[in-house]
């Protein structure tokens, strides 16, 4: 079965969603796979990955409103605090969610919902680098 799998690089501003739709959209597109899945996985403990509504941004700022509320910094039992009050947040945060998606591929092409985007959801409020791995298998 034909495998292709790419990295790339997102710069984070600190907390927040960012779309990646496009760039795994590219990596599709170059491995030459027409019916199959992508997997797209995060190299990281702070930061996840979410399948969401990419059409209005307000849907976004909701979840991150509901996670800063799940999971508040500053709490006073956490012992993993070395790096910051966001520290262990941004670990159970991921904990909470994904570090990768399996979107099915028909026709060359990722099989996402009309309003549906693919986000990396970055935990920690300082910017980061976050490298992102996809992988196609398919025919």
């Amino acid at each position: 079965m034909p495998a292709h799998a790419e990295a790339f690089e997102i710069r984070t501003r600190g907390k927040g969603t960012y779309q990646i739709t496009s760039e795994v959209a590219g990596i599709v597109q170059r491995s030459g796979i027409e019916t199959g899945t992508v997997t797209v996985f995060v190299r990281h403990t702070s930061a996840s990955l979410v399948i969401m509504e990419n059409a209005d941004p307000s849907a976004r700022r909701d979840l991150e409103e509901f996670f800063e509320r799940l999971v508040p910094e500053d709490t006073p039992w956490f012992v993993h605090t070395d790096e910051g009050p966001d520290d262990m947040p941004s670990h159970i945060r991921m904990a909470l969610t994904r570090t990768s998606e399996v979107i099915p591929i028909m026709g060359g092409r990722m099989v996402l919902g009309t309003w549906q985007g693919i986000f990396l959801f970055e935990h920690r409020r300082a910017p980061h680098r976050r490298e992102i791995v996809v992988s196609v298998v398919g025919e």
